[in-house]
């Protein structure tokens, strides 16, 4: 009878590993926080809802949420993607893989922390309005802090590839001027880098192609990234800011420097769009679109 019984519960055991839902790591973007009860805590609640048993962990990035908000702007990238990392990798919870969502800036993040951080394994990375070339302009700024983005304003009007500005400024680690591509190359610390812009890191792309899928979210009337095709990996035309490229007409592709085209060709790139402006969706089109296909398993 002991036997039986532990054999039945050995059962149970594996049954209940094989059927939990995959745990989800969630960043968000410029101006928010963690745990905004409108903003990704809303976003927390609806999956933890959706999905039974759900482990959900939302980066913050600071000792609270005014600090994770400031840190959203005057920070470093690269510093941030490694202290997420040494996070995930000491949570029992993520050890087994997990899925991720990133909002606007947060899905580069999360991006540079599946090239950087293989383990434990990322299987899909949705991007939520996520600048995957960089952006060319400073949009309206999210939330009340008036004063923070006009001083983010100052600073990029200064120069955004200087040093002290490309170290602490986490916008101008995005910047992407076409008009000064080879400069943009040469010093920009986050963005040139994760797209293998100046060299191939083989690392960057033998990791990235791991994913199941990259679902890349454009909304179709944004206003608040330029240009707006930097969702879907398209980007300027060097040399001017008028011609936008799509991604498959990009040297990115083109030379496949990162794997996108190597992905595309095995059908993990997903190109999702949808009606409105920047991060503007109904739950209904989410539980449609991004937790049904992708976080369901």
């Amino acid at each position: 009878m002991r036997l039986i019984a532990c054999l039945v519960l050995a059962l149970a055991s594996s049954l209940s590993i094989t059927e939990a839902v995959t745990p989800i790591v969630l960043w968000h973007g410029m101006g928010d926080s963690c745990c905004n009860p409108l903003s990704l805590g809303a976003i927390k609640r609806m999956l933890e809802k959706q999905l039974p048993g759900v482990y959900v962990y939302s980066v913050q990035i600071g000792n609270n949420m005014v600090e994770d908000i400031e840190n959203g702007f005057l920070s470093n990238a690269n510093k941030q993607v490694e202290q997420v990392c040494q996070t995930i990798r000491a949570d029992p919870k993520l050890k087994g893989g997990y899925n991720s969502i990133g909002f606007s800036q947060g899905a580069q993040f999360l991006r540079a922390l599946v090239q950087r951080c293989p383990n434990p394994p990322m299987r899909n990375l949705v991007s939520i309005g996520g600048q995957h070339q960089g952006v060319y302009g400073f949009p309206r700024c999210p939330g009340t802090n008036v004063t923070l983005c006009n001083y983010v304003r100052e600073l990029l009007n200064l120069g955004a590839y200087v040093s002290f500005v490309q170290n602490n400024l986490i916008q101008a680690q995005y910047w992407h001027d076409p008009l000064n591509e080879e400069e943009y190359k040469q010093k920009s610390i986050f963005i040139a880098d994760i797209n293998n812009e100046l060299t191939v890191n083989r690392s960057y792309a033998a990791n990235l192609q791991t994913l199941k899928n990259l679902v890349l979210v454009k909304f179709l009337s944004d206003s608040m990234v330029q240009p707006r095709e930097s969702e879907w990996f398209g980007f300027y035309q060097p040399g001017q800011d008028k011609t936008v490229l799509p991604l498959r007409n990009t040297t990115l592709y083109t030379q496949d420097r990162l794997g996108l085209k190597a992905m595309d060709a095995a059908g993990k790139l997903k190109f999702l769009a949808c009606e409105g402006d920047h991060l503007q969706f109904t739950d209904t089109w989410f539980t449609q679109n991004i937790v049904k296909p992708y976080l369901s398993n």
